[in-house]
């Protein structure tokens, strides 16, 4: 009886702990009139491990949460990454020192998980937990149904890297650093951030100002 009370209390516990609030951050309009030349983006692109800890401004985050897999086609609800038949499998998480987030690419908000600081969780390099801005990239798989899973995971790894240059290329283009890690304690990341079995952690994007 004991041990059952005790097994309750935890599985409460978790329930509080990630239950979604759904609170809505709504972020400003991307600049579609920013960036810089294609070709000089491409050239510029480039891993950065040095960053600062100051902090990204909401329309700098806006900008690259768009330009990482935003709506570009409103009446076809058509994303900036491309996924296999249009399933949309991916989503893309936001690690801040404020919480965690997940951002809404219809609304263009960002939804509150919760309020704990996880980024030190987000990969196993030392600047991680400093840096201002950690982007997870996620795969639903309850998106993709009707597939064997390993078929599904190649698909969805393939989808997450699209998310993953349009983050490098958006960086290039303002000045910004970032670099793409694959060295990721994913259990315990999704423990952290609560996800269930459908979930699969990709890889995770550490963005910030370049550090000196």
């Amino acid at each position: 009886m004991k041990q059952f009370i005790i097994t309750c209390f935890l599985i409460l516990l978790q329930f509080n702990i990630f239950a979604q609030d759904q609170t809505a951050i709504q972020l400003p309009q991307p600049q579609l009139e920013k960036g810089r030349p294609l070709m000089q983006v491409l050239n510029d692109r480039q891993s950065n491990r040095n960053f600062s800890e100051r902090e990204l401004p909401q329309q700098e985050l806006a900008n690259l949460l768009w330009a990482a897999n935003g709506i570009n086609r409103k009446d076809a609800n058509k994303r900036t990454a491309p996924t296999s038949m249009n399933r949309q499998e991916i989503e893309v998480y936001v690690s801040t020192k404020d919480g965690l987030f997940r951002y809404d690419a219809q609304q263009h908000a960002l939804i509150t998980i919760h309020n704990r600081d996880i980024r030190v969780y987000t990969g196993m390099q030392g600047f991680v937990a400093n840096a201002p801005l950690n982007l997870i990239i996620v795969a639903d798989l309850g998106k993709m149904a009707g597939k064997e899973l390993q078929e599904n995971l190649q698909t969805a790894y393939i989808d997450a890297g699209y998310v993953s240059q349009n983050i490098y290329l958006y960086c290039a283009s303002q000045g910004l650093a970032t670099v793409v890690r694959g060295s990721v304690d994913r259990e315990k990341l999704a423990a952290e951030m609560g996800l269930d079995k459908n979930f699969r952690i990709v890889v995770a994007h550490t963005v910030g100002f370049p550090g000196e």
